[in-house]
C-alpha cells in the first residue's frame, strides 16, 4: 500500500512539475495537513494553494525583472533622503512611483549639477515600479551607445531596438556626459525617436537643454531630439548642494573629532 501511495504522490508530483506549477508541487501536502487539521473543505483548500502559486510566481517575477534590470543595489526609496529632495521632486516623487507615467509612454527628465541625486531619484522610482510588475533597465548612456553602435556594425540594430523595445522604462543615465561623434548621435537619436510616445525613457543630465548641442552635434537634431522627449515628460531640477559632497565633509568632521579626542 506504502509503495502504491508512494507511485501516486511521485506522479502527481511529475505532472504538477510539468503544468509548471512548483508552489502546488511544494505545498499541497503540507497545506493538505492544515486543511484536514482546521476541518477546512476543498474549494478553500484549492484557494489556498492558488494563492500559494501566484505569489511565488509573482516574486519570482521580480527578482527576474531586478536581475535584468542592472540597477544600483543601494539606491532604493529606503535609501533616498527625500528630506534634501526640492519642493517640486518630492511633490512629484509619490505619483512617478505609481507608474503611470510608463502606462502612457511618457519621460521623465531630471535636471542637476554633478552630486545633486539624480541617478538616486530615478533608481528609486525604477524599483517601485519593478515592485509593480514592470520591466526596466538602468544603463550608463555611453555603454547603451556602444551597445548601438555594434549592433550597427553587424547589420543588427533593428533587432537590438526590438530587444530594448520590450522594457518598459530605459534610464539613460548622465547624458550629459557623452560627446557623441555623428554615428554616436545618430544611433542614440534613432534610439528615442523609435521609442517616442511609446515606451518610456528617464533621463538624467547636468546639461540644460540649451547645452544640448554638445551632446547631439547641430542644432536641428538637437532641437527633434529635445521635441521628441518633452512632449510627454516630466521634469524635474535637483537643486541644493552635493549628495557627494556634504557626505564627504561630514566624514571628514567626523574623522577630525575623532583624530581630537584620541589620546
Amino acid at each position: 500500500m506504502n509503495a502504491v501511495i508512494k507511485q501516486s504522490t511521485e506522479s502527481l508530483l511529475i505532472m504538477l512539475r510539468a503544468l509548471r506549477l512548483p508552489g502546488f508541487a511544494t505545498h499541497y501536502a503540507s497545506l493538505a495537513k492544515t486543511a484536514e487539521k482546521e476541518g477546512i473543505g476543498f474549494d478553500e483548500y484549492l484557494k489556498r494553494l492558488c494563492e500559494t502559486e501566484m505569489a511565488e510566481r509573482a516574486q519570482r517575477r521580480t527578482e527576474k525583472l531586478l536581475k535584468i534590470s542592472a540597477l544600483p543595489k543601494d539606491k532604493t526609496l529606503a535609501t533616498l533622503d527625500q528630506g534634501r529632495l526640492a519642493t517640486a521632486a518630492k511633490r512629484q516623487l509619490p505619483s512617478l512611483c505609481t507608474g503611470d507615467f510608463a502606462d502612457k509612454g511618457e519621460n521623465v527628465l531630471v535636471f542637476g549639477l554633478p552630486g545633486r541625486g539624480k541617478t538616486h531619484f530615478c533608481c528609486a522610482v525604477a524599483y517601485e515600479l519593478i515592485r509593480r510588475d514592470k520591466s526596466v533597465l538602468f544603463t550608463p548612456t555611453y555603454k547603451l551607445v556602444q551597445q548601438l553602435l555594434v549592433a550597427k556594425r553587424d547589420l543588427v540594430l533593428p533587432k537590438e531596438l526590438r530587444r530594448l523595445d520590450a522594457f518598459d522604462v530605459i534610464i539613460l543615465d548622465d547624458i550629459g556626459y557623452v560627446q557623441q561623434d555623428r554615428d554616436e548621435m545618430e544611433v542614440l537619436f534613432t534610439f528615442l525617436s523609435e521609442r517616442n510616445e511609446r515606451r518610456s525613457v528617464m533621463i538624467t543630465s547636468n546639461l540644460v537643454f540649451s547645452q544640448w548641442d554638445k551632446i547631439f552635434k547641430d542644432k536641428m537634431t538637437t532641437a527633434c531630439a529635445i521635441d521628441r522627449l518633452v512632449h510627454r515628460a516630466t521634469i524635474i531640477e535637483m537643486t541644493g548642494t552635493s549628495f557627494r559632497g556634504d557626505a564627504a565633509k561630514l566624514r571628514h568632521g567626523k574623522a577630525v573629532i575623532e583624530e581630537t579626542a584620541s589620546p
